[in-house]
């Protein structure tokens, strides 16, 4: 029986949770997660193409779906889309859980993810976009979370330490 994710990590486009997570998985020698990559495995076709073939609305559906499936079954570390915690079921199923919020501000943000087309939300004005973005989920990820840590001018390994040290973890 599956006690759930040993870290659940979540926050904007762009702030790294796939590539800190992969890092907190090797570290913690348990199997790393993101259910960007089961819902696209699920579809058979990238975030973006669902975005714009079927809508966000069908999208959140099937986010909700992956999220809820992978707390219940993987015990490893989680990444979980950036507009996951939208959805007030999401957000009560991680109550209690150890849920990291990875932040970072907009300057960091737009130098990284830039015009990606990959990002759906974000393909127009990323800046500003960003921003209204962050208006509206910052408070829902510092919500779910049990500890923040900034990302800003800090390395992948440095991020991942933050996680290991704030949820107290050792490493494997």
């Amino acid at each position: 029986m599956s006690t759930g994710p040993v870290v659940v990590l979540v926050g904007p486009p762009g702030v790294g949770k796939s590539t800190v997570g992969r890092l907190l998985a090797e570290r913690l020698g348990v199997e790393y997660r993101d259910t960007d990559d089961d819902i696209v495995a699920e579809q058979g076709r990238a975030i973006a193409d669902i975005f714009v073939d079927e809508g966000e609305p069908y999208f959140r559906a099937v986010e909700k779906r992956a999220v809820h499936q992978a707390l219940a079954e993987h015990d490893g570390v989680l990444a979980l889309g950036g507009g996951a915690i939208l959805d007030p079921d999401t957000r009560a199923l991680l109550a209690g859980r150890p849920v990291v919020y990875l932040s970072m501000d907009v300057e960091e943000a737009t130098r990284r993810t830039g015009l990606n087309v990959a990002r759906p939300l974000l393909a127009v004005n990323p800046r500003k976009q960003w921003r209204e973005l962050m208006e509206v989920r910052r408070h829902l990820y510092e919500e779910v979370a049990r500890a923040v840590v900034a990302t800003d001018a800090r390395t992948p390994e440095e991020v991942a330490q933050a996680v290991l040290d704030v949820l107290e973890l050792k490493e494997a």
